[in-house]
């Protein structure tokens, strides 16, 4: 599967936003649209990938070598590549033992060590990607060292997204540290140039909302021509998002971007199966809920399919229902912008 930014007039252009498992999970689905097929023209996917992570090894490689975490960047790579590749299956390589390897991805080695000959992190995860030959570009939302800050319900302030995700109380809001940090000047161009915009699926205040947080992106959003979806959740977080309904997520979306900034929301209506939900429920987490009339009032429309994975010990994302969604906004998008 050939690296390119495709010259073609009639490509797709989409811009996917988030992190963690939810975002590879709908590259891995898109990328089966990068070639045209069954007269469908392409897509040409660009990556927006929180750059938050403070945990496991890629948290490791931040407090070692003062370099931004490439774990999801990883994932991205990997999901936009070959399954069958080497090179792909070698990015995912997780060593197992060996004082000081232990825990490491090959992949996040890698992309640290080729940081470390370029001096530019954006710049090695774009020689990664034509290294891996990748279906996409993939952008960092800034190239500053960032961390995530919480303020919780009951006034405390916590810092790092290990802390954040273990603490036991409600999220009010989260920042950056620094307040202030640039997106890339690809990165703005790939949202002023996109047919759709796509937040989610994934972790809402430690996969989505960062990027809103990088100076301009919001703002760049908002100006885009593009349609722009979010990707609901299927299952509460613990204690991130315990009690959310897809219209709190959306809000919660907007209040941290400053405003209105969905056109739609896309929201599961498969049922979940006893043995899961019970599995769940175990944890005290359930189901999001589909409160479709309350995002119809704020003009959101809502765009019900079923989208669960019917396979696995967990819930996820369907990347092959999920990525059909897409490809169907973004020729929607492409037909508003003709008809104009």
């Amino acid at each position: 599967m050939p690296h390119r930014r495709s010259s073609r007039t009639d490509a797709l252009r989409v811009v996917s936003i988030g992190g963690g498992t939810g975002l590879s999970s709908l590259l891995r689905g898109l990328k089966r649209y990068v070639e045209p097929s069954d007269g469908l023209p392409p897509i040409e996917i660009a990556a927006v990938v929180t750059v938050t992570d403070d945990g496991g090894s890629s948290g490791r490689l931040r407090r070692e070598l003062d370099v931004l975490p490439p774990g999801d960047i990883r994932n991205c790579l990997v999901a936009l590549s070959d399954d069958g590749d080497l090179l792909t299956k070698l990015f995912q390589y997780r060593f197992t033992a060996g004082k000081g390897l232990s825990g490491h991805n090959f992949g996040n080695l890698f992309l640290t060590a080729l940081t470390q000959l370029t001096g530019d992190f954006a710049h090695a995860v774009k020689l990664s990607s034509q290294i891996l030959s990748t279906g996409g570009r993939i952008f960092p939302s800034t190239d500053s060292n960032v961390t995530l800050e919480a303020e919780l319900v009951n006034g405390k302030r916590v810092l790092g997204e290990t802390r954040i995700s273990r603490a036991r109380v409600a999220i009010k809001t989260i920042q950056l540290q620094p307040r202030v940090c640039p997106p890339l000047p690809e990165t703005l161009r790939a949202i002023e140039e996109a047919d759709l915009i796509t937040m989610g699926p994934g972790s809402l205040y430690t996969s989505v909302i960062p990027n809103l947080l990088v100076a301009g992106i919001p703002q760049a959003i908002r100006r885009s021509r593009a349609l722009k979806a979010y990707f609901c959740n299927l299952m509460w977080q613990p204690w991130e998002t315990m009690n959310y309904s897809a219209c709190d997520h959306v809000d919660a979306i907007h209040r941290h971007a400053g405003g209105p900034l969905l056109d739609f929301a896309v929201l599961n209506k498969r049922a979940i199966s006893g043995t899961l939900r019970r599995a769940y429920a175990a944890q005290k987490v359930y189901p999001v809920a589909n409160d479709t009339p309350r995002l119809i009032e704020q003009g959101i429309e809502v765009i019900e399919r079923n989208l669960l994975l019917t396979k696995g010990e967990k819930v996820r994302h369907d990347p092959v229902q999920t990525a059909a969604i897409v490809l169907e906004l973004a020729l929607r998008a492409r037909q508003q912008r003709q008809a104009r």
